[in-house]
């Protein structure tokens, strides 16, 4: 088959004998055996995804792509549409939260506008990447054309093999867009049949009746699209997605094709984790969950993914302020297995 509804990746298998070193050199070093808990794991997950027991992890990137969503005019979020532009422009001002931790844990911030409703002005830090001015209404048809969500795919595709010229070692992803909660939460639903009851939150922080409209929405658009959903998951993401969500599945499978880690961040980003994990399988093994969002069906596509958030602090920010935070769990794990002494070299007794 051809066409815009494949998209051609190659993504290698995790490294079993790098795994398989990570865990042999995890099983003696000088304490019990996983009293370390999870950064034991995490240290051997890295060692397959980079083939490294030592893999490098200085050049880290959050790619924070924005966009508009067509459903936001149906009163789905707490906020009006024209904060997308004007967090971007403080994403680009450096005045967000996501800028305040990316210079505390030296991460770069790359923005791209995929699909905001609004004309910029040139900024050299903003990357252009606009398919549409926003998406239509998911649930008075499909949010996008298929062609449209291969071509947002593409430009995330893009933006990481421009960073990784530059010398990317790990992807975290981040995201902005007034309503897309919304779509999230219908992306989630479509690819899991899971109900819009457990699936979609208050996001932005909807009100009771902001909330109901919003599962009616889900619902709405989950019927309407229904058989353009039944094609497959790139269909599924045309129909109920976003351009900065389709983005983000472009910045996951293309930086899985270079075995680079990706550090998924909340919400909006387990949703599009989940779709680059249906579009492209091999990539949910270079993923690894930043943190549980108290956005209601984050559990939902973390639990369908098989992913185990290593944070749980009620986030709901997006913009990649968990994966972030994450990165010195990471940096910890890494710096265990490679720096502390094994029972042999501190010549420590071992349990008998």
């Amino acid at each position: 088959m051809s066409g815009p509804s494949i998209i051609r990746v190659t993504i290698p298998p995790i490294d079993e004998d790098a795994r398989d070193k990570a865990r042999s050199r995890q099983d003696r070093l000088t304490k019990p055996a996983g009293s370390l808990g999870r950064l034991e794991q995490v240290s051997i997950d890295l060692a397959g995804m980079t083939g490294h027991m030592d893999p490098p992890l200085k050049d880290r990137v959050v790619f924070t792509l924005a966009a508009d969503h067509g459903v936001a005019t149906e009163g789905v979020s707490a906020y009006p549409k024209e904060v997308t532009p004007q967090m971007v422009l403080n994403f680009l001002n450096g005045g967000a939260a996501i800028n305040v931790l990316a210079r505390l844990a030296n991460v770069r911030v790359v923005v791209a506008d995929l699909g905001v409703d609004f004309d910029f002005p040139g900024h050299p830090a903003l990357r252009a990447r606009k398919v549409r001015r926003g998406t239509a209404s998911i649930t008075q048809g499909p949010a996008m054309s298929v062609e449209e969500a291969h071509q947002a795919i593409e430009h995330g595709r893009e933006l990481v093999r421009e960073e990784i010229e530059k010398g990317l070692d790990i992807a975290l992803t981040g995201d902005m867009g007034i309503g897309n909660t919304t779509s999230s939460a219908a992306l989630i639903c479509a690819l899991t049949g899971l109900d819009p009851l457990v699936v979609v939150g208050r996001g932005t922080g909807v009100d009771d009746v902001g909330l109901e409209r919003k599962r009616e929405a889900v619902r709405k658009a989950l019927e309407v699209n229904g058989e353009l959903i039944a094609k497959g998951p790139l269909d599924a993401l045309a129909a109920v997605g976003g351009f900065e969500i389709a983005g983000l599945v472009g910045v996951i499978i293309e930086a899985a094709s270079h075995r680079r880690p990706v550090v998924i961040d909340g919400f909006i980003s387990g949703a599009a984790a989940l779709a680059a994990a249906r579009i492209a399988p091999g990539a949910l093994g270079y993923m690894i969950a930043s943190h549980r969002s108290h956005e209601l069906g984050h559990r939902a596509a973390l639990h369908e993914l098989g992913l185990k958030p290593l944070l749980d602090l009620d986030l709901r920010l997006g913009e990649g302020t968990g994966a972030v935070l994450a990165l010195p769990l990471l940096d910890s794990a890494v710096r265990i297995l490679n720096d502390m002494a094994t029972f042999d070299e501190a010549g420590v007794s071992e349990a008998g």
